[in-house]
């Protein structure tokens, strides 16, 4: 198998719109976007996990923002620590117990229903093509395998998401790999990232989308289309689709 490289999508203005930026166009109600555009999107799902979100809790709390834009937008798994592995873990679950059933969030996976946050999203549904997701956990750009935006954010992005549904972007430019080929023996798709890592460097695609293509790819079952977008990360990508 052999990796081509493009960057498919800077700031030219006469070109198709990538998947990248249809999904961000039509979250934020434009007819068209381009890299290095600000933009103000709606979310279709805000992820909220035990570590990170427990500090968006008490900011809005800080400001009296008490509140969820929907609590059928909003899924709450504890699956960083579980089972809690200390003192502190163990108040973060508390404090996110708390907080979703006095919000009567929906989709609550608590301890004795939850699993990996990126695996039990899609598997429960959750995950649809041409929707926006954001969690405060960097591996939220694993959602790219079905061809949906996902991203990871930082607390206090997700006090703003978990209350108000809208958050700005940046669009990114985007990245091109086309995968050709069949695997070989013994290859597999984590070994396909990796070997992209190689080539571009773990700084190679900061603030960028990354689109995989190419015959190598109708090999691949979700879950190895799903281990190619989740490690995406190490580049400090921004998306990853499949």
């Amino acid at each position: 198998m052999t990796i081509t490289q493009y960057d498919i999508r800077t700031a030219r203005y006469d070109m198709a719109m990538t998947i990248t930026e249809k999904i961000l166009a039509k979250a934020a109600g434009k007819a068209k976007v381009t890299p290095g555009q600000i933009i103000d999107a709606n979310i279709d799902i805000v992820l909220c996990v035990d570590v990170t979100t427990p500090p968006a809790i008490s900011m809005l709390a800080e400001k009296g923002l008490d509140k969820v834009f929907d609590n059928e937008k909003i899924v709450v798994t504890p699956d960083h620590f579980q089972p809690a592995k200390d003192i502190k873990s163990a108040e973060l679950h508390k404090r996110l117990d708390e907080w979703a059933k006095r919000h009567k969030i929906k989709h609550y996976y608590k301890i004795g229903r939850a699993g990996v946050c990126h695996a039990l999203l899609p598997e429960q549904g959750h995950i649809r093509p041409g929707e926006v997701i954001v969690g405060p956990d960097s591996h939220t750009c694993t959602y790219g395998a079905f061809a949906a935006f996902g991203t990871g954010i930082g607390s206090t992005d997700a006090a703003a998401a978990i209350a108000m549904g809208r958050l700005w972007f940046k669009v990114p430019a985007s990245m091109k790999f086309v995968l050709n080929g069949s695997l070989g023996p013994g290859v597999y798709s984590k070994d396909v990232i990796l070997a992209v890592i190689a080539k571009i460097g773990v700084d190679g695609a900061i603030y960028k989308a990354m689109e995989f293509v190419g015959p190598a790819l109708a090999e691949m079952s979700m879950e190895a289309r799903m281990t190619i977008t989740n490690i995406s990360i190490p580049h400090q990508t921004y998306f990853s689709y499949i």
